[in-house]
């Protein structure tokens, strides 16, 4: 089974690296980039709290080592993932795993990527300044995940609901 997680996790690391590149959209004045928040929900229903946190923070290395991501991305990425990981695994619900997605970017993430802004970066950004963006991000990313989630069981009771039809006829 731990083989089959870390599969999972890399496919979604790879996913992550290639489609926040190519995959962003504008609303209004902003670009938005959902894909990591997509990998973030979709990682800690599929894999867990743990496994989501390592995967949001390897996307992250990874698209700074190729110089496509910010040190921004790690507290954002990383505290989402654990929340929405932490909220899946305590209630056993889809939508409280993109809520705490978005409360973890949108707001802890935000607030958390500040003080990397402030000293890492050189940047006097105001505390709220990353919340905005974060927070749009975020939503975005995490409402296709969700309906990313709500697809894939439509699709299991379809198929659930035609393996009984196939078992009735017999």
């Amino acid at each position: 089974m731990k083989v089959r997680t870390i599969a999972y996790s890399a496919i979604l690391i790879a996913f992550g690296v290639v489609g926040g590149y190519f995959i962003y959209f504008p609303i209004g004045a902003s670009k938005c980039t959902p894909v990591q928040h997509i990998i973030n929900v979709l990682a800690a229903v599929l894999l867990g709290p743990g496994y989501a946190v390592l995967t949001a923070f390897c996307i992250s290395v990874i698209r700074n080592i190729l110089g496509t991501g910010t040190l921004l991305a790690f507290p954002g990425s990383m505290v989402g993932a654990f929340l929405a990981g932490l909220l899946y695994k305590k209630t056993n619900s889809k939508i409280a795993a993109a809520a705490g997605e978005i409360f973890g970017t949108g707001i802890l993430g935000a607030i958390i990527a500040w003080p990397i802004a402030k000293f890492l970066l050189n940047s006097d950004a105001a505390a709220f300044f990353f919340v905005g963006p974060f927070l749009l991000n975020t939503t975005v990313g995490s409402i296709i995940a969700f309906l990313i989630l709500k697809a894939v069981d439509f699709a299991k009771g379809s198929a659930n609901i035609k393996e009984g039809q196939k078992e009735n006829k017999q």
